[in-house]
């Protein structure tokens, strides 16, 4: 899990542009966020962010990027990560 103002553990890949979801959660009553990238040989790679008050759809990106960041650092540099699904509770 990753704690707000935490360093990252993986270094910042500079994937490719792509379209991010809209998330139409109650961000009141989100508590943690979980998002998993997956590379081309279906190993996922989730991570887990603790939200805090004011948590919500622009911090989202946050935990996207650090998901595929750990995708294409732990898979030896796949070009085919992509974010596969994000949840929360």
């Amino acid at each position: 899990m990753i704690h707000r103002g935490a360093e990252r553990p993986w270094r910042h890949w500079g994937h490719p542009e792509f379209v991010r979801p809209v998330y139409y959660w109650d961000w009141a009553q989100v508590h943690s966020v979980t998002c998993i990238a997956e590379d081309s040989y279906g190993d996922q790679y989730p991570v887990t962010q603790s939200t805090w008050g004011g948590f919500g759809l622009p911090d989202m990106t946050t935990v996207e990027d650090d998901a595929l960041d750990r995708c294409y650092a732990e898979s030896g540099g796949d070009q085919s990560c992509y974010l596969a699904t994000c949840s929360h509770y």
